[in-house]
């Protein structure tokens, strides 16, 4: 065993044996855990609750962590990892109803009409992906190759996008009158 993967497994130990240790650890990797975590989300609030909840994960996981010659930081970026795809996941599930269900087959023109004013008032990379997903029928993978993004780029554009529809809809629609989503 090489003195830093001695050093880092007594590190992984003392925190094993005292919680208050395990600051030795983020303090160690937080960088690398951040950096990979914003290249992947490109979103300074997203990824600053990634980080986060894999420091917070890795605390409650490591009394069963094992020592197996990998470096720890290898494990951090294994939860990184998982924790971005579960969020991106439930974004996807989330979003992927939101528009459809503004202009339901069932809305009325009126409300369509609005529906496709307000995207045509998103800022243009919003907008483009918008149309690539409804109108052309395209992946959020395919759209986001389409204009040059990674997949979880096109995820958080695509979820922005939503959101900011969302509001403005919300925002736009007559007092009184109910949505079909609450």
């Amino acid at each position: 065993m090489t003195a830093p993967e001695q050093d880092e497994r007594q590190l992984v130990e003392a925190a094993q044996a005292d919680p208050a240790r395990f600051v030795d650890l983020y303090d160690r990797y937080f960088h690398r855990v951040w950096a990979y975590t914003i290249h992947l989300t490109a979103d300074r609030a997203e990824a600053e609750d990634v980080v986060s909840e894999v420091f917070r994960k890795a605390l409650e996981a490591l009394p069963g962590y094992e020592w197996r010659s990998v470096p720890f930081v290898a494990w951090l970026l294994r939860i990184a990892a998982n924790s971005l795809g579960h969020r991106w996941a439930k974004s996807a599930r989330q979003s992927a109803a939101e528009l459809p269900d503004l202009v339901a087959p069932d809305a009325d023109l009126e409300r369509r009409a609005m529906v496709f004013q307000l995207v045509g008032r998103l800022p243009d990379s919003q907008r483009e992906l918008i149309e690539l997903r409804y109108v052309e029928g395209l992946s959020l993978a395919e759209a986001g190759h389409r204009l040059g993004k990674t997949e979880g780029a096109a995820k958080q554009l695509h979820r922005r996008a939503l959101e900011q529809l969302r509001e403005q809809f919300d925002a736009r629609r007559p007092q009184g009158r109910e949505s079909s989503h609450a």
